[in-house]
């Protein structure tokens, strides 16, 4: 069931997604050739302490760390480990939540280590812009789907695919909410768009096929083509005034 927030509700999830947006800003400064993403990890705990919240995927369904930390083929769900040594030319997917006073913010950004291929620049800027044109869709009596089409339409119109075995989804008292918000699909589809809803819209873009697989790890999805992956996320509230993004510090534009 789909779940409409109150005022009072959409504003304690701006508080949350405010710490999100700080730590993931934070943690993107630290990004360098030679850091390991457990390092990354270990201060993205130690922030999330030091503000009053919660990490959120630490302990989700047995996930280990607070921080999802996914380089290069690695799609999400990537687990940070001291071993994991970032360097030139890597890109890295950062996926951070947290939850406070019971609500949960939730969000992601890629960063290029040092300086990144044309391919890899591209395949973010090509995600981020994708998110950006699924925000404005965010409107109350669009349908879900023109969402979803959003992302495909531009994504493919690059020459880049759509991962089709994770998509976004509501946010509130529960991390993974309903509706389902997939990065495909026909416009003009999928349950009516209302004021009070939120969702954590997070395009997934592969620069080679679609397809992804689970290691052994029983979390990271990593590209079938060992092709590079990008993913961007914004916790975006629906209200009678257009998209509110939560997870953004400034709400004039949609980027992040």
């Amino acid at each position: 069931m789909v779940t409409i927030k109150t005022p009072e509700e959409i504003k304690v999830m701006r508080r949350a997604n405010l710490i999100v947006a700080d730590i993931l800003e934070e943690i993107g400064q630290m990004i360098k050739p030679g850091i390991s993403t457990g390092e990354l990890n270990e201060k993205a705990e130690d922030l999330v302490k030091k503000k009053g919240a919660e990490p959120a995927f630490k302990g989700y369904a047995g996930f280990p760390s607070a921080l999802c930390a996914s380089i290069n083929e690695e799609v999400v769900h990537g687990i940070p480990s001291f071993k994991r040594i970032l360097k030139e030319g890597d890109i890295i997917g950062l996926d951070f939540g947290v939850c406070l006073n019971g609500y949960y913010g939730d969000a992601a950004l890629t960063v290029g280590v040092g300086e990144v291929s044309n391919e890899a620049d591209k395949l973010m800027r090509v995600t981020k812009e994708s998110l950006s044109l699924a925000i404005d869709k965010a409107l109350v009596d669009n349908r879900l789907s023109d969402i979803s089409h959003a992302i495909q339409s531009h994504v493919e119109k690059e020459g880049f695919s759509v991962v089709r075995s994770f998509v976004g989804h509501g946010i509130g008292k529960s991390l993974h909410e309903s509706p389902q918000v997939p990065n495909f699909g026909r416009p003009n589809k999928g349950i009516e768009l209302k004021a009070g809803m939120v969702l954590a819209i997070e395009p997934m873009i592969n620069a080679g096929h679609s397809d992804v697989v689970v290691q052994k790890d029983g979390w990271t999805a990593v590209t079938v083509d060992k092709s590079l992956s990008a993913h961007y996320e914004h916790s975006v509230a629906i209200t009678d005034d257009g998209p509110f993004i939560l997870s953004r510090k400034q709400t004039t534009n949609v980027s992040i």
